[in-house]
């Protein structure tokens, strides 16, 4: 069951902070209509508050479709919203002039004027503000800001308040309308950073996979692309050989069939190079990639000298597909892997706390083939008769945990042994099957 907080828990580092922008420019609109709309009620008379109040509201709507708007033109959803940035400037000077007109020309007490000069500020800081986040030039945004502030302050001395006064309005209007487009050109470039570098780590996980395809087609082609050269060579001269009935055409054959075998065992050589996985060295990079994620990561009992290679393979890839799915899924803060080497058996335990409710359930049920997955793991972990356990435990966290039976000293020198036996064998059935082709051969 999911908790209350498994859609958060759910979103990538980059829609996190770009929710938190949002939500933090949507609340501009409700605390410029609680602070400033509604407290106008019990300070004038209602036909001129209920005016007042409708006004800020509608600028409040306004800014509030502009932020929207403005952050989804940021992240290249929709176009830049030119004419309702224009709509906003020219909705905050209208309602900031009639704050100020009303102060003068009715007979209202200081309480309803004080009220109607923050109106007048906080209407012009809060429309400056929501129109930083769609402009791209700082020229412009630098003109919006003197314009108001120089407005303001003109408007202030037309009114008849007074030099002072009017000077107070133009400094309060700078300082709250730089501040507040300060914050949000910081919080457009916050949102372009993150987003940029979830990109840009996106695309080097990309070029690294290309790259290592390139690199192993190089291998492939350095190993087996001399020996098909040959191979076609000698297979052509022992064509022609035999059109002629010599005998070399049996030892060009042979010679064939010496170069196949060895092209075989390079092509195993290579492939096995890159399927095996050292335990040691997946789990220092998986230290460096969680922590170069923001992800902290603790490795305890990670000296694997004592293991078989089969062992370490396997438990290898058990941690690469465990740091996968942590940067994959859900959104992990912390991720611990423990390495215990007990009688008889080695366990790692691979937990994160950036558990997602479906992913598990998803990996764990994803068979299509040898390497998917949880699945995958498993098949790679029955090889060595080992064993794999996955699921969440409790809310937030998930555990891995694979458990691989390890061989004793007699058997590990038994198997050793057969292995040398078998191979002496096998070469010597090898050596007998290509004399007797040559005898064949020169036979007939």
């Amino acid at each position: 069951m999911r908790g209350p907080g498994a859609w958060w828990r759910t979103k990538s580092t980059p829609a996190k902070v770009e929710t938190y922008t949002r939500w933090s420019f949507q609340t501009l609109p409700l605390i410029e209509v609680g602070g400033f709309g509604i407290p106008l009620f019990g300070q004038m008379p209602l036909r001129y508050a209920g005016w007042f109040f409708a006004l800020v509201t509608v600028h409040g709507a306004l800014c509030s479709v502009a932020v929207s708007r403005a952050l989804d033109w940021v992240r290249g959803r929709r176009a830049q919203p030119v004419h309702l940035l224009w709509t906003i400037g020219v909705v905050s000077a209208l309602v900031g002039c009639a704050a100020m007109v009303l102060a003068d020309s009715a007979s209202l007490g200081d309480n309803a004027r004080a009220a109607l000069f923050a109106t007048f500020g906080g209407v012009l800081i809060f429309g400056v503000g929501t129109i930083a986040l769609g402009v791209r030039s700082r020229r412009r945004l630098a003109a919006v800001i003197v314009a108001f502030a120089t407005g303001s302050g003109a408007t202030a001395l037309a009114t008849g308040v007074g030099g002072t006064s009017a000077l107070a309005a133009l400094v309060v209007v700078l300082i709250g309308t730089t501040s507040l487009a300060l914050t949000s050109v910081f919080s457009v470039w916050l949102l372009r950073a993150v987003y940029e570098l979830a990109d840009a780590r996106e695309t080097r996980a990309r070029l690294a996979v290309a790259e290592e395809r390139l690199r192993f087609g190089r291998d492939l082609h350095d190993v087996i692309g001399r020996n098909l050269a040959v191979i076609a060579l000698k297979s052509e001269l022992a064509v022609q050989l035999a059109r002629r009935e010599r005998p070399e055409a049996v030892e060009q054959m042979i010679e064939v069939q010496r170069i196949a075998q060895e092209s075989q065992r390079e092509v195993r050589d290579v492939v096995r190079g890159y399927r095996e996985a050292d335990l040691g060295v997946e789990l220092s990079g998986a230290r460096g990639v969680l922590a170069a994620a923001g992800i902290t990561c603790s490795v305890d009992g990670a000296d694997t000298a004592g293991l078989p290679g089969e062992v370490q393979s396997a438990l290898a890839w058990v941690v690469r597909e465990g740091t996968t799915n942590v940067l994959r899924h859900g959104n992990a803060v912390r991720c611990t892997v423990v390495l215990m080497v007990t009688e008889g058996q080695a366990v790692l335990t691979v937990e994160n706390d950036g558990i997602r409710a479906t992913g598990a359930e998803e990996d764990a049920g994803r068979s299509v083939g040898a390497g998917s997955g949880l699945a995958g793991l498993r098949e790679r972990l029955a090889v060595v008769d080992g064993t794999l356990e996955a699921g969440p435990v409790g809310e937030e966290v998930f555990r891995v945990v694979a458990r691989v039976p390890l061989p004793s000293a007699e058997s590990a020198s038994a198997e050793n042994s057969g292995s040398a036996s078998t191979a002496g064998a096998a070469a010597s059935g090898t050596s007998a099957a290509v004399g007797q082709a040559v005898v064949r051969g020169a036979a007939s």
